[in-house]
């Protein structure tokens, strides 16, 4: 199960945030905190899955931009490091870049493919459907 979702930049500061479990508002700033200096701190050569307190962290770079994910013990990590990549790619789609101005767009990205924490959908058209006849209202 993904416990949460990180987008950063290369000096730490957090892009996007998603938790899928409850947790308060301090604990979650040390924790963003934590998991920027583990994971920013790592060479690239070095593996992208972290085992982190109670949970591992798998990451992946784009640019100047790390995506990190939270997930428990039992989850594969190379499944959820696929999942990056295609989120990614999804983004890439929907803004020619993974340059994100609206972010209120990415979330509904994230939404469509993570849900309480589960993947739900991969499929990229599918994915996408939601932003497509959003912008089909708006432009007509």
């Amino acid at each position: 199960m993904i416990k949460f979702m990180l987008m950063l930049n290369r000096q730490g500061q957090t892009r996007l945030s998603r938790f899928y479990q409850p947790m308060e508002l301090s604990r979650r700033t040390l924790l963003e905190a934590d998991v920027v200096r583990c994971c920013l701190s790592r060479k690239k050569d070095e593996c992208s899955f972290v085992e982190y307190k109670d949970f591992k962290l798998v990451y992946r770079q784009y640019a100047a931009l790390y995506i990190v994910v939270g997930v428990t013990d039992n989850e594969n990590e190379l499944s959820v490091y696929e999942l990056l990549h295609n989120f990614v790619e999804v983004l890439d789609k929907y803004f020619s870049r993974v340059i994100m101005f609206n972010m209120d767009r990415v979330h509904v990205l994230l939404d469509e493919m993570i849900q309480n924490g589960l993947v739900v959908e991969t499929n990229k058209s599918r994915v996408l459907a939601p932003l497509a006849a959003l912008d089909k209202m708006a432009d007509g």
